[in-house]
């Protein structure tokens, strides 16, 4: 089989450059690398499609083609789409209609032939497998890896505030692409239960698709890479991750305390990943404070607790971390700081150097989708403390089985009881340590995420779905022809989003 993965956004490379660097990167880059690899090495043909940039500070997004060492079976194909520089994935939209898409029919016409079947990944990906449908036939499924209703929900989107809040993060293009591509995709792929029945069951989606029916979806969650989180793998940088850590450790940490063990929380610095509810969730708790140090790995920042952010939204998460850290008297007791190379390999060996020390991860996110890091750091050996929130919730968690401590992200105070938890009782730190590794080891595998991904493929492909076009949603005329008399308004999204009664104020009105 031959299968195309859509991902405009972000990029790839042979050396996971910038996984952590743009919030356009991260986890969703790992989950279609790893998934793509798995297929490949199961004897199918891949090719993972993005978006070619030519810019000095990505040098690595400039080949057209590009492989990753030692995979058979697996392309990196660039492809361009508007400016050749860096462009936010919320400003690619008329250039995945005019650019990207047809140059994506030109390269496999030139190829000699097109996959037998694409996998859409987030709106962008999804509105490009609907039209590469609509003027190929390959069938495509869709996996949303988070949908921005949620999004909207979370910033707090209102009818004063919706011109301002769109204007940055293009939600009338974004809502509409993935109603398109949940209604026209094969099936829709969710990580878990919780995603599928909360998320696509948000008004907004009306009419797009019926979460109840069961033909339109298919749960398959990702998998934790053993060969490098595993707790006896060893990267080449393992002892330069080790002696890293130390020093700043050395750095940031009083010297009779830096044999404590270590809170550790390893995200993007985003408010919705909720970092401050962590710092004050340790500021509020002497006991933990007595117990345990708190350390926040920060990308490629070196001392963001200390020093500004080179960038408005990094440092809208900073400034009142720094100030609950001056208020609490945090320092000597607290480190921020990014590993060298920002690669999965340091991370994965930072890990197993705080789990010698009986150390504890954390993710506090106010929502979580599925929730890979924490599976990951289970798998290196660390007790996990997660949000209940989203994903964590089914994978941590199995009737009155316990693989990790779940904790309401917007209570601090529940926070240092989770944490507590695992840190004043040596028993509960030796039971989930095993719990939660043995838990990733049996269940997220990528070799099962990429079997599942087969199965489905090969269904859709031997049984083609033969819906009504009246089930169908009409393709919006800005998505055929991206022009100013064509656009979207913000009337439309505001009539999806509140209701059909609801006014649009813009913030200019006096």
């Amino acid at each position: 089989m031959h299968i195309g993965f859509l991902n405009p956004q972000g990029n790839f490379d042979s050396g996971n450059s910038h996984i952590t660097k743009h919030p356009d990167f991260g986890g969703q880059l790992i989950y279609v690398k790893q998934v793509a690899i798995a297929i490949a090495q199961m004897g199918h043909k891949v090719d993972i499609l993005t978006r070619q940039i030519i810019d000095r500070e990505w040098p690595e997004f400039a080949q057209a083609i590009d492989t990753y060492p030692g995979v058979d079976n697996v392309r990196i194909i660039r492809l361009p789409a508007g400016s050749k520089e860096f462009l936010p994935k919320e400003f690619l939209w008329s250039h995945l209609v005019n650019d990207w898409v047809p140059n994506i029919l030109k390269f496999y016409q030139q190829q000699g032939g097109l996959p037998d079947a694409m996998t859409a990944h987030y709106a962008d990906g999804g509105l490009c497998g609907v039209l590469i449908e609509e003027q190929t036939g390959i069938p495509f499924t869709f996996t949303a890896h988070s949908l921005g209703a949620q999004k909207m929900d979370k910033l707090e989107v209102t009818p004063e505030n919706l011109t301002e809040i769109d204007e940055q993060f293009q939600f009338r293009y974004r809502i509409l692409a993935e109603r398109l591509s949940m209604n026209r995709s094969a099936i829709n792929i969710t990580s878990t239960r919780q995603e599928r029945f909360e998320q696509y069951s948000h008004q907004v989606y009306c009419g797009a698709v019926d979460v109840d029916n069961d033909n339109r979806f298919a749960v398959i969650p990702p998998g934790a890479d053993f060969s490098i989180f595993g707790a006896k793998a060893r990267s080449e940088n393992e002892e330069a991750t080790y002696q890293l850590i130390q020093e700043r450790l050395a750095r940031d940490i009083a010297e009779p305390r830096r044999d404590l063990p270590t809170i550790i929380a390893s995200s993007r610095l985003e408010p919705k990943k909720n970092v401050l509810g962590l710092v004050q969730a340790f500021a509020m708790s002497s006991t933990l404070q007595e117990r345990a140090n708190l350390v926040l790995l920060t990308g490629g920042l070196d001392d963001p607790l200390r020093e500004e952010a080179s960038d408005d939204m990094t440092e809208e998460v900073l400034a009142p971390i720094r100030e609950a850290v001056k208020e609490n008297d945090l320092w000597g007791k607290i480190s921020g700081f990014g590993l060298s190379d920002q690669s999965q390999e340091s991370l994965a060996a930072a890990y197993r150097f705080m789990v010698k020390c009986r150390s504890v991860f954390a993710l506090t996110a106010l929502y979580e989708p599925f929730g890979l890091a924490p599976l990951e750091a289970a798998v290196a050996g660390l007790p996990v403390v997660a949000t209940k929130n989203g994903g964590p919730s089914e994978s941590l968690q199995q009737g009155n089985n316990e693989y990790g401590v779940l904790v309401d992200p917007e209570d601090p105070a529940d926070i240092a009881r989770g944490l507590e938890r695992l840190l004043c009782d040596a028993q509960e730190w030796e039971y989930f340590a095993q719990a939660g590794q043995q838990r990733v080891l049996k269940m997220y595998t990528w070799e099962s995420t990429a079997e599942n991904y087969l199965t489905l493929l090969d269904s859709i492909l031997s049984s083609p779905e033969t819906r009504p076009r009246a089930d169908l949603l009409p393709i919006y005329p800005y998505f055929r022809n991206p022009e100013s008399q064509t656009d979207v308004s913000l009337e439309e999204l505001s009539d999806l989003y509140f209701g059909t009664n609801q006014k649009v104020l813009s913030t200019s009105s006096p």
